[in-house]
């Protein structure tokens, strides 16, 4: 669809409006006339090719980013040998679709199940311990999705928790300190070992 789009945008560039309003052409040759709409075009080919080549240059930067991301996240899971390692595209591309940090749901998953290597029993596919071990899903992919969606505000349901919310609000509303006092904490050094950024925790973020 989004590649639909562009084509459709460039080729909007390719043909030129027909004129029909009375114009003083005084003192211009006809070549001249046939000039003007040959710059015209020239200058919108232009302008597309450059409009492409940038947004070429966002989708490449944005694909090394992802790669990035999710090479972080499948070498922490490597690294202390837990069964969630190959899921750190899902996992990247989840975080960038619901403006969370990428680091957060690897994280929240090593914290609740190690990883994986200690998901919920009674339920499939959960690893974050999301609804209390209550709630399951039919993939990895969905589990995924699902908390993303709603760890970034994106769930009508449950957006009064998580909506603009930073780092540390959305982890002391998925654990709240009166029933783990330092899971917020905890995550966050998880975080803070997959990636070298700092993790954000001060003040609210208003996505509006």
């Amino acid at each position: 669809m989004y590649n639909k789009k562009l084509i459709k945008f460039a080729e909007s560039f390719l043909v030129l409006p027909i004129i029909t309003m009375s114009l003083p052409f005084g003192g211009i040759s006809k070549t001249d006339l046939v000039s003007i709409p040959q710059t015209v075009l020239s200058q919108k080919q232009n302008t597309t090719v450059q409009s492409l080549l940038a947004l070429n240059q966002v989708d490449n930067e944005k694909t090394e980013t992802l790669k990035r991301e999710a090479g972080a996240i499948d070498a922490y899971f490597k690294e202390h040998n837990m069964p969630l390692e190959g899921t750190g595209m899902l996992m990247a591309k989840a975080a960038y679709k619901n403006d969370i940090d990428y680091r957060l749901l690897p994280a929240i998953a090593a914290r609740e199940s190690t990883g994986g290597r200690q998901k919920c029993k009674k339920v499939e596919h959960n690893f974050f311990g999301w609804g209390s071990c209550k709630i399951g899903f039919d993939s990895d992919e969905e589990a995924i999705n699902t908390v993303a969606k709603n760890l970034g505000g994106n769930n009508p349901n449950t957006d009064q928790h998580y909506a603009g919310k930073t780092t540390k609000q959305i982890l002391e509303k998925y654990n709240p300190p009166s029933i783990v006092k330092n899971y917020a904490k905890q995550v966050m050094g998880i975080m803070a070992d997959i990636g070298d950024d700092p993790v954000e925790d001060t003040s609210s973020v208003d996505k509006a």
